[in-house]
């Protein structure tokens, strides 16, 4: 009887560990358990710098390595031909900066949160809220635009992409929104461009 085992590896896979394990880039299942777990710990490759790099593999060349331990098993791929192990050299965290971008994120969004109450009172008048604010703080009638439409011109469009950008998780349901759909689409054509050009040039890893 032949024995199984079903693979399957991401497209594009982070590592931060210089020495790749089969475990690390392919999902593997079988009938037998402790193949799974022998071939899970097998070493599919050694980064050979620290820095940051992408390597393409072909699938093949994670078949070689199975067949080798394991030459009577058939090996049946699930995943795609060619995929991405991107190695990322593991940083040392800064407490002191952690504790700064957290102290912004208060001030921000407590500012944000005000001036949004008091434009809403405002009926979303924008120029009186700023020139009450001046009155305030100066003391004096602000009769032309100035640091705060200034700060106010530039905040806007900067709070939106770091929001898109950095704070997409937040939603109030769980399907992806447009913006996510345009990155998963912008990810994959970079992933498949990436991979073709090494095709093309003879860099992928492939069994030898």
């Amino acid at each position: 009887m032949v024995q199984i085992i079903y693979m399957k590896a991401e497209q594009a896979t982070i590592v931060y560990n210089k020495k790749v394990f089969l475990e690390d880039v392919v999902t593997m299942t079988g009938p037998d358990k402790n193949v799974i777990k022998k071939l899970s710990s097998q070493v599919l490759f050694v980064v050979p710098d620290e820095q940051k790099q992408k390597y393409i593999f072909s699938i093949l060349k994670v078949i070689e390595l199975m067949q080798k331990q394991n030459p009577d098993y058939l090996i049946i791929n699930e995943g795609p031909p060619d995929f991405i192990v991107e190695y990322e050299p593991p940083k040392a965290k800064n407490k002191i900066i952690e504790y700064v971008k957290i102290v912004f994120v208060c001030f921000a969004v407590v500012i944000g949160s005000a001036f949004t109450i008091m434009t809403f009172n405002q009926d979303v008048s924008v120029s009186e809220i700023f020139a009450k604010l001046a009155k305030i703080i100066t003391g004096e009638e602000w009769q032309k635009p100035g640091m705060l439409e200034a700060g106010y011109c530039i905040g806007l469009p900067a709070g939106i992409i770091i929001f898109f950008n950095h704070f997409s998780h937040l939603r109030m349901s769980s399907d992806p929104t447009p913006l996510q759909v345009q990155l998963r689409i912008y990810e994959k054509d970079v992933n498949d461009a990436i991979i073709k050009t090494a095709s093309r040039e003879g860099k992928t890893i492939d069994v030898s």
